[in-house]
C-alpha cells in the first residue's frame, strides 16, 4: 500500500516567499506520478515536504492515510533518490545498494539476492564490484536508483534522477526506471523539468508554476487538452500554436481575426463557444493542415527542418506571428514560400482572453 495526499499544502520561507500555493492533490498505490515544471516552480519543495526534510507551512500531507506533518523522515516509510548520486566512495556499487538492507539487518542471502535482482534491472550487474568512482554517470545513478529502491517503502521519492545524463542514458534509464516501477507495482513520485520525460513515464502529471497548481491529468489529457495556456505552451515540442482572435459577425456567419486577415469561420466549431468578441485559439503542430481552401489562413515560410521521419515548419503571418506544422518525411517547403493553412476542427481549443484557462465548448 502507498498512497499521498496533499491537502491545501503550502510552502513559505522566512523571506515571506511563496515557494508552494495551496497544492492540493492525491497518488494513489502504484501510481507513477510527474511533478512537472519549470525551475523554481515549487515541485522540489513539494517533493522534500512530502519527504519531511521540509518543514510544512500550512495544510497536512498523509502517506498511507497516516498524518506527517510532525513525522522526521525516517519514521515517513519513504525512499529518496537525488539528482545527486550521493553514493559512498569507499564502497563497491554491491555494498552501496546492499547499505539500507544491511542497517535493517536483513539476512546476507536475501541481501544476496534483492541486490542481484535490481542490478540485473538496471543493467548494472558488472560493477557489482567496482567503486563509484570508476563509473560513468549513467552507472552512478543507476546505482543511487537500485540503493533508493532496494528497501521496502510505501512511496518512492525520486528528485530530478535523470537530468545529469546525456540524452542515450536518460532514454534508456527512464524505460528502465518505468520497467522497475511496473513490475514491482512502487507508488513513485518523480521531479522532472523535462515534458518528454514526464509524458514518457506517468501515470498522471502534476503540473506546477509559480508555486501553484496548473493542472493534474493523465499524459494524453495534458498534451490534447492543456488546461490553460501556461502548460498549452510548456508541454509540447513545439509548443501549442495559439493565436488571438476577434469575432464579428456578416450575413453568412462569424468572421475571425487572425494574424493579421480576416478569414470566414467555416471551419471552426464555434456553435458551442460562448459570443466572446476576443479569444485565443489552440492547436497542435501536428493538426496544421496545408492546403489552399477557402477560408484559410496565408503566410510565408519562416523556417523548415528535415528532422528524420518528419519535417517542421514555422509559417510566418502578416501580423508577425509563428505557426509550427510537423509534416511527414516527404513534405518539402521553400525559405518565403506563400502558404495556406487551416486547422483541424474537432483539434483546436478556445482559452479566455482574462484568465487564459480553456473555455469548455462541450466537446
Amino acid at each position: 500500500m502507498g498512497t499521498v495526499e496533499l491537502k491545501d499544502v503550502w510552502k513559505i520561507y522566512d523571506n515571506h516567499f511563496e515557494a508552494v500555493k495551496n497544492i492540493a492533490a492525491r497518488v494513489n498505490d502504484g501510481e507513477f506520478i510527474s511533478l512537472l515544471g519549470p525551475s523554481g516552480c515549487g515541485k522540489t519543495s513539494t517533493l522534500r515536504m512530502i519527504a519531511g526534510l521540509e518543514e510544512i507551512s500550512r495544510g497536512e500531507i498523509r502517506i498511507d492515510g497516516i498524518r506527517v506533518n510532525e513525522l522526521e523522515p525516517g519514521d515517513r516509510n519513504i525512499a529518496m533518490a537525488f539528482e545527486s548520486y550521493a553514493l559512498y566512495p569507499h564502497l563497491t556499487v554491491f555494498e552501496n545498494i546492499a547499505y539500507p538492507l544491511r542497517i535493517r539487518k536483513v539476512e546476507e542471502k536475501e541481501i544476496e539476492r534483492q541486490v542481484s535482482s535490481l542490478c540485473e534491472s538496471l543493467g548494472i550487474s558488472q560493477y557489482r564490484n567496482q567503486r563509484p568512482s570508476s563509473l560513468s554517470g549513467g552507472a552512478q545513478q543507476r546505482t543511487g536508483l537500485a540503493r533508493a529502491l532496494v528497501r521496502p517503502a510505501a512511496v518512492y521519492l525520486l528528485d530530478e534522477v535523470l537530468s545529469h545524463l546525456d540524452a542515450n542514458e536518460r532514454a534508456m534509464l527512464r524505460g528502465e526506471i518505468r520497467r522497475v516501477q511496473k513490475l514491482m507495482k512502487l507508488t513513485a513520485l518523480f521531479v522532472t523539468h523535462d515534458q518528454l520525460e514526464a509524458l514518457a513515464m506517468s501515470d498522471r502529471i502534476i503540473v506546477l508554476n509559480d508555486g501553484e497548481l496548473q493542472q493534474i491529468g493523465t499524459p494524453e489529457q495534458i498534451y490534447d487538452t492543456p488546461e490553460n495556456l501556461f502548460v498549452a505552451g510548456f508541454v509540447g515540442e513545439p509548443a501549442m500554436n495559439t493565436l488571438a482572435v476577434n469575432r464579428t459577425k456578416n450575413g453568412t456567419g462569424d468572421v475571425l481575426a487572425i494574424g493579421g486577415q480576416k478569414v470566414a469561420a467555416r471551419d471552426m466549431k464555434l456553435a458551442s463557444l460562448p459570443d466572446a468578441e476576443s479569444f485565443i485559439i489552440g492547436v497542435r503542430p501536428k493538426n496544421v493542415v496545408l492546403g489552399a481552401a477557402a477560408g484559410c489562413i496565408r503566410g510565408k515560410v519562416h523556417t523548415f527542418e528535415v528532422l528524420g521521419d518528419f519535417t517542421l515548419a514555422s509559417i510566418m503571418l502578416d501580423s508577425g506571428d509563428l505557426i509550427f506544422k510537423i509534416g511527414d518525411a516527404g513534405l518539402r517547403l521553400s525559405l518565403d514560400e506563400p502558404v495556406s493553412f487551416s486547422f483541424e476542427p474537432d483539434k483546436v481549443l478556445f482559452y479566455d482572453m482574462k484568465s487564459t484557462r480553456r473555455i469548455l465548448t462541450g466537446r
